[in-house]
């Protein structure tokens, strides 16, 4: 594994900081390049454009009208682990609707507790029309070194990692994920943490170039593994998500992993 801390107080980190204080509202952060699909479209389509985009989520527009939105999550749980075949599943079967939306001027803070409280991504309307999207990814690049960021990981990560061994074919991992609700799973060498395997591995690397889920996880995860100790700040955890480009970080102490701590747990310390 590969400690994050302190190399992280680099040149990176401190423009990081000095970021911050140009995001006060959500048009500042959110991202303005939103991707669409028809409901009529089907769940192979959709990771399909999202693969080949590299983001988590596409909103469903049916007659240039914003309805729902899908995502790479949904895939997972609604389709693949229950055995459904992403060809034949359309999207409109799949998507969540109504579309949790807010304003552009609205603060950051609100926007990280309406995504607590309504437990989506946000859609980004003025004067009704759709002009953003917010994600977990997009609030933690953002989030101010306030007292609400000071809070520690260890309240809000979650304890029991998953972890699975090199050798297990990628579609037991899907699987796994889609079955338990999550977007990843450490990968082990020896019953070691070498790597991560994220649900969007799994979207870019097979689900949008229709590959077969045969291969071996290990050859597949992101490797060496980016961690924090416990004990470290949300604010500091985001920022190495922020500047490292990820999602999840690891909390390990010697080479041992005692939980993992996501974007939205993040998002949800910070909106506490």
């Amino acid at each position: 594994m590969k400690k994050e801390f302190p190399s992280v107080l680099d040149s990176a980190y401190m423009q990081y900081l000095r970021d911050l204080s140009r995001y006060k509202e959500v048009k500042h952060i959110m991202s303005q390049d939103v991707a669409t699909i028809s409901p009529e479209a089907s769940m192979a389509e959709a990771a399909g454009v999202m693969g080949e985009k590299h983001i988590g989520s596409l909103i469903v527009t049916k007659y240039a009208t914003p309805v729902g939105i899908v995502t790479e999550r949904d895939l997972l749980s609604k389709v693949l682990a229950l055995g459904k075949d992403p060809l034949e599943e359309k999207v409109e079967a799949v998507m969540s609707y109504p579309l949790i939306t807010i304003s552009p001027t609205a603060k950051i803070k609100e926007a990280a507790r309406m995504m607590i409280q309504k437990k989506g991504r946000l859609a980004v309307f003025d004067s009704g029309r759709l002009v953003g999207i917010i994600t977990a990814s997009d609030l933690i690049r953002s989030l101010p070194e306030v007292p609400e960021t000071e809070v520690k990981v260890d309240d809000f990560m979650t304890k029991e990692v998953v972890t699975a061994d090199e050798k297990t074919p990628v579609a037991e991992i899907a699987k796994i994920m889609g079955e338990k609700r999550i977007g990843s799973v450490i990968v082990t060498s020896k019953e070691k943490p070498f790597g991560i395997f994220t649900e969007r591995d799994l979207l870019t690397a097979f689900l949008a170039k229709g590959k077969q889920l045969i291969a071996e996880v290990g050859k597949e995860a992101s490797s060496p593994l980016i961690t924090a100790p416990p004990g470290t700040s949300i604010h500091r955890a985001a920022a190495t998500m922020a500047i490292k480009k990820i999602r999840r970080l690891p909390i390990a102490i010697r080479n041992k992993l005692v939980g993992i701590i996501t974007a939205r747990d993040l998002v949800e310390a910070y909106a506490k």
